[in-house]
């Protein structure tokens, strides 16, 4: 009887921070109530946290790897906390590492930056395996349900992504509730010439980025009404799952949708059992990974809503491509003016796949995990965490407060010399 071949198991994990600010654009955001942070969204620190890449190598010497966001404090958790599930484990064991990571960072995480972490850690190890089997990441988790994937294209100009082949567009909402009634006319205006050239019939969306409440997204959208937006998205504060069933109410013909900022499949099991969501839009690189992408995919197909993931690129990509759930995916624009298709990750991959006339096939993403090369010139920009993670080892005596010097002596030297005593002795 043939014995089962024995399979590589995780050796070390690495991590870099990656250099530079991103892109910005003008939309209404959460902090766009206070005047001085309405102009862009690095003004209140967008970017404070910045990038980071991890490695992680099997005992086969194969190298998989992902990138996310966190930065500094993300490799610190990477090391200093999630390495210990790592080291020795099987690499094909992605829900059981999922779980340790989740549920050792549950007292300080369960949504936000440490899932984050958890996410890109996942994603590595999801490419890890597709190289060490030599197959894409989609043949792993079910393998393609379609042959091409169709995209809409988020950015400022909708007559450029009818032109490049997107079959729809999403544009910013540029002005919050706290500009009042000027403000939701500019609003209005803003939309309608955006309606006025694509005409009648091509797809417009609106981002809303979690900067409105359940009054005003109720008032804008029938204000709208005549210009046939597609979807109005992420409308409201994450927390406020309450509020999506108000304005579903309100508006029961009208498309909306979230979940950008959503973590885990607890955060969504309410969106998804409300049914007051047309499309969910979980971003793979957030919530937690392809992993627990799939359980929310999984989730959502029991109530028969739509899995359309956030940007996220190839990481996406292969996701999208095997699911039935997934009808269509979103392009977002990387270039300043949105007239043309570049890769969303900029020059850090040297053969990223990016839309031509707006989708990719399935022999596109037919290269081993998620088919990424890192780009020889970016890796020699990548800081190793190495450098961020070493402690000082000769510290400093504790400080001495001013009350204890007086008592202990002028200026402390008595203190000092029971300190130097105890050092001698």
């Amino acid at each position: 009887m043939a014995s089962v071949k024995a399979f590589p198991t995780i050796k070390s994990i690495r991590s870099f921070v990656i250099g530079g600010v991103g892109s910005d654009s003008p939309i209404s955001t959460p902090c766009s109530r206070w005047e001085k942070y309405r102009a862009s969204r690095t003004s209140w620190g967008i970017n404070v946290l910045g990038s980071f890449f991890v490695e992680i190598e099997a005992s086969d010497g194969t190298v998989g790897f992902a990138t996310g966001f966190g930065g500094p404090p993300a490799c610190w958790l990477v090391h200093q906390h999630f390495e210990r599930f790592l080291i020795g484990e099987d690499p094909r064991n992605t829900n059981h590492l999922f779980e340790q990571m989740y549920r050792a960072s549950m007292f300080y995480g369960r949504k936000g930056l440490p899932v984050a972490v958890i996410s890109v850690i996942d994603l590595a190890l999801w490419d890890l395996l597709g190289k060490i089997r030599g197959e894409p990441v989609y043949k792993l988790i079910g393998g393609n349900t379609k042959d091409r994937i169709d995209f809409y294209c988020t950015g400022p100009d909708p007559p450029a992504a009818k032109k490049m082949g997107f079959w729809g567009a999403k544009v910013p909402l540029p002005y919050c509730p706290e500009e009042g009634h000027v403000g939701l006319k500019k609003n209005v205006e803003f939309l309608r010439k955006h309606r006025e050239s694509v005409g009648p019939d091509f797809p417009l969306m609106v981002d809303c980025y979690m900067s409105l409440n359940v009054p005003y997204t109720i008032e804008i959208a029938k204000a709208c009404e005549d210009l046939n937006i597609n979807w109005w998205e992420e409308c409201l504060s994450p927390d406020d799952t309450d509020g999506f069933k108000q304005i579903k109410r309100a508006h029961p013909t009208i498309k909306f949708t979230t979940g950008e900022h959503e973590y885990s499949r607890y955060g969504f099991r309410k969106l998804i059992e409300g049914r007051n969501l047309d499309i969910i839009q979980p971003d793979v690189m957030w919530l937690g990974g392809m992993t627990e992408l799939l359980r929310v995919a999984a989730m959502a197909s029991a109530y028969d809503i739509p899995v359309v993931p956030h940007a996220s690129g190839p990481y996406s990509y292969h996701f999208v491509i095997s699911q039935p759930n997934t009808p269509f995916q979103e392009y977002l624009a990387n270039s300043p003016d949105g007239k043309s298709v570049l890769p969303v990750f900029g020059d850090l991959f040297v053969d990223e796949p990016i839309p031509t006339n707006g989708f990719l096939t399935a022999a596109d993403l037919d290269k081993p995990g998620f088919g990424l090369t890192l780009n020889p010139v970016a890796r020699a920009k990548l800081i190793p965490s190495t450098y961020l993670l070493a402690i000082p080892t000769n510290s400093l005596p504790p400080p001495v407060s001013e009350e204890k010097k007086e008592v202990n002596g002028v200026n402390g030297r008595h203190v000092e010399g029971q300190l130097s005593g105890k050092a001698k002795a």
